[in-house]
Parts: structure tokens; sequence; C-alpha cells
């Protein structure tokens, strides 16, 4: 029977875990006997067909075959602009996270010893409508059966409320390789209550390693090499030794970083302090994230029962210093920063694969685990306001809303025996539509009315996160339509086929 298994896809590095027989999950080693995957393709050209080769390996030839690789595809999710072109295809970021998400399936099958369809993948809590849907398309491209999107803090939550006093307000500062999420949380046993999530989905170790790689960049310049970032072979090299050398400074005071550039060798070393004084605003940007859920969800650092700190840059001494100074609270230590998300998402795919009649997993004895989220952006419409007759942003369901949920408001028509209304659903929390991403639209006929006739526009946002939208005239008090968010930054089902096709006849090295 094919088993279900969590994935946290990342921007940097994957993991993939499972619930073993003795319900406890456990991480999935890739062919490599590694515990993490780097989410790297190489695209090799072989007898004029795409060979994708992902993970470690392919991670090592970016610097050396740099226009050949895609590192750092989960930052163009959603974006239906982005393109990488291989030798012979042109490739959206789904399909190249399909390749990723591929290779994890491959090597899962062959770890667990049989076909695996069914998984949870998770995403950034503070992920868009489309960067969530784009992460389910690239699951169902790869040949997955997507169970849930589930969001990151919330899956570590879970894991680390495996074998802890779990009960009490967990607070959990999630910083990946290329995005940072705060969630806080509330957990009753096995309910977990998401109080209040935010963050950055363009702030991880990503930009960590940019500051290191700007420190040698000036160094070798003041050296005389001149350009070391402007040259791709060289940028490559440079940023998986800048990985390294950030690393090395999360356990010494200081390392060095040897560079070969324009057929000259150079040394530079750096400080933990150099590094640390180069990245503090980006430090500050998540200390002021986490002052905002905890204003959001009206918590006071006396109700924080536990401090997790999660994603693989959370490893900088830095990260932990800072949370417990501002907190006056110690981080757990027995979290694997690499692994918790993982595991957590294996648990809740074992919950999600249980059919009607199947027995129910619970954790620790108990009932089985409930998750009650939150929306991570505000949802709204554009309307006109009736003094400035200017565009306004009306927000109908407000960032961290429990959800499912259902909100609704009352507009009024503009001109007598109007014909039309359009419906514009936007996602952000601006009053101002410069500031908000209009992520679906329709338009609806009216029946004629005089000017200043009601009109409610209701809004049911799943637990899944999808919107559906229904007008109502509150004149006639009839339905005028309601549909569901056409995702124009998403594939639509024939090409979501088309690449799935196209994905399934390549051969993942």
């Amino acid at each position: 029977m094919s088993r279900a298994i969590g994935i946290d896809l990342g921007t940097t590095y994957s993991a993939m875990a499972v619930v073993g027989d003795d319900g406890a999950p456990r991480i999935i080693d890739n062919a490599e006997g590694e515990a993490t995957t780097p989410s790297v393709v190489l695209f090799q050209d072989i007898d004029g067909k795409d060979s994708p080769m992902v993970g470690s390996m392919a991670k090592h030839m970016a610097a050396s075959q740099p226009m050949d690789v895609v590192q750092f595809v989960k930052r163009h999710m959603g974006d239906p602009n982005w393109r990488f072109d291989s030798a012979n295809y042109t490739y959206t970021p789904e399909e190249v996270s399909a390749l990723i998400l591929k290779r994890l399936k491959q090597d899962a099958g062959q770890a667990l010893g049989g076909s695996i369809d069914d998984a949870v993948i998770t995403v950034p809590a503070y992920f868009d409508d489309a960067r969530r849907t784009s992460t389910k398309q690239a699951g169902q491209i790869a040949g997955f059966n997507v169970l849930r999107v589930l969001n990151e803090p919330t899956a570590a939550a879970i894991s680390y409320g495996l074998d802890h006093d779990r009960d009490g307000v967990i607070l959990v500062y999630d910083l990946g390789g290329g995005t940072f999420d705060v969630t806080a949380l509330r957990v009753n046993g096995n309910d977990y209550e998401v109080l209040a999530t935010d963050g950055n989905r363009n702030l991880g170790g990503f930009d960590f390693d940019n500051a290191l790689m700007q420190i040698v960049a000036d160094d070798v310049a003041a050296q005389g090499g001149e350009g070391l970032l402007a040259d791709p072979v060289a940028a490559a090299d440079l940023r998986e030794k800048a990985e390294m050398a950030k690393r090395a400074l999360s356990n010494v005071p200081q390392t060095s970083v040897y560079v070969t550039f324009q057929g000259n060798n150079y040394r530079v070393r750096v400080t933990r302090q150099a590094f640390e004084d180069a990245t503090q605003s980006l430090i500050n940007q998540t200390r002021d994230t986490v002052l905002d859920v905890m204003d959001d969800a009206g918590l006071e650092w006396g109700d924080v029962d536990h401090l997790l700190l999660v994603g693989g840059s959370s490893r900088m001494p830095m990260v932990r210093e800072m949370m417990q100074e501002l907190s006056g609270k110690r981080p757990e230590t027995d979290v694997n920063p690499d692994e918790a998300v993982a595991l957590g998402a294996a648990v809740q795919a074992t919950l999600e694969s249980q059919g009607d009649g199947a027995p129910t997993m619970t954790i620790g004895g108990g009932s089985p685990i409930t998750i009650q989220d939150v929306t991570s952006q505000g949802l709204g419409t554009i309307s006109v306001d009736k003094d400035t007759r200017q565009d306004i942003n009306v927000v109908l369901i407000p960032r961290n809303t429990q959800i499912p949920c259902m909100k609704s408001e009352v507009f009024y028509t503009m001109h007598d025996n109007q014909q039309h209304i359009r419906v514009d659903v936007t996602q952000g929390d601006s009053n101002n539509p410069d500031f908000v991403a209009i992520i679906g639209a329709t338009e609806l006929q009216l029946p004629p009315h005089p000017k200043g006739s009601p009109v409610e526009i209701i809004y049911r946002y799943d637990i899944d996160q999808i919107v559906q939208v229904e007008v109502i005239d509150l004149t006639t008090h009839q339905s005028l339509g309601e549909f569901e968010i056409d995702r124009e930054s998403n594939l639509d089902q024939g090409e979501v086929h088309e690449a799935s096709a196209h994905v399934a006849g390549l051969t993942i090295e």
C-alpha cells in the first residue's frame, strides 16, 4: 500500500519524512544517504534531450556551469513571468520545483520499498494564494496526490508537540534559506490554534550569504581583484564558499575564504563580528516581525511558553541571542531546525490519508490533531470612495482571520440602471490599491435599478485557503453569480497536464 509522506520543499534544501509503524515520524534519507537534498537542478543536454540532475552534485556543479543550474526557484513560485531556458525546453517555476519533488518521490520510494503517491507539502505561512497554488501544482506535475499544503511553522509545532509537554503558547521563528515566518500558536492537547502569523517571502539565508559574499568581494577588490561578483562563474563559486563560511561562523569566531579569480589566489579572513555587523539590518527585520506577531496575537512575553527556532538559518548564534534578549526566554534546544518541518508534515500526511473507516491516528494517546489556521494576508475588493471618488481597497477578510470563514460587505451602484458590476479580488491589507495584488476578477450583469442600490459581496475562505466569491442583489435578493478565483498567476489545467507529461518523460539523476 502506498504511504503518505511529508515534504519540506525548501528554497535551498528540501527534506522528507514518514510516520513509521510505531507512530513516530522519521526523516527519509535520500539516495546519497543525506537527510536533506539541495533544491538545485542542473540541466544536462544528452542527445538533444534534457537529463536533469537534482541534489548535491547539481549544487557542486553550479560553480562550473552556472548558466545550466537553477537554484532558489522557491522565490519564483507564483510568478507568471519567470522562465528558465534549457537547451531543449522552457521551464516554469512549477516545473523546476516538480523536478526536485520527483527526485524526492523516487528516493522515498526506494527507501520505503514501494510507490509513493500521497504527500503533504509545506509552504511559508506568508505565502499568498498564487504561491500556494503554484506549490500544489508542482506536486501534481511531479506525480503526487497533494493531500494538503501546510504552513511550515504549524508543521514545526506539530513535530515539537510529539515528545514534549506542548500545552500553552508556542512562538515559531522560522528563518529558512529564502523565506522567513513568525507564527504564534496556542496548543491545547492535540488542538493547534494559530493566533497570528507574519513574514517575508524574500528574506532568508540567501540574503545573509549575499552579505558575506559582498564582504569577500570588497576585500578581494582591495587586493586588486575588481569585479568578482560580476563574473557568473566566480560568483557561483563564491556563493558556495560563502554558505560554508556562514556555517563555520556559527561555530567559530573567525574563518577564511579562499578565492581564485583572474588567475590570482586570494585569502579573505572573515570574523563572526564583521558578518553580524553586515547583517544586523536583516536580523532587525526579523525582530520587527516578531514584535508585530506578538502585537497581532495580543500576547506579552510572559504568555509565551515555548520558543522554537526552525529553518537552517536559525542556527546562526545572532538569531538565538536576539530572540533570547528580546523575549527573556531560552529557545528550545532539542529541535532540529532542518528536520522539524518535514517531520510535522509527515504526521499531517498520515492524518490526511486516513479514509473513512480507517483507524484514526492520535498523538500521545489523545484525540486526533486539529489545526485552526488563519489567513496570512487580507482579502478585499476595489471600490470607489464616495467622498474622494478615488479607488480604495476594502478589506473584507483581514490578515490573521481564523479560517474557514465567511465575510461580506454591502456596496452601492454608482449610476441609474447600471448594467455591470466588476469584482476585483485583492490580496493585502492596505487601503491603497497600489499596495495590494489583484488575484482574480469577474464582471457580472446587473438588472436595472436606481443609483445607490445595494449589492452584497460575500467571500468564503476554506481550510485550503481557496476563495469563493458570491454577489447578491439586495434589491431582489437574488444571487448575481458565484465564482472561484481564476488565478491568472498560475498554470491552467491544460498547462498542468502538459507539464506533467513532460516531467514524466524525464529521467532524474
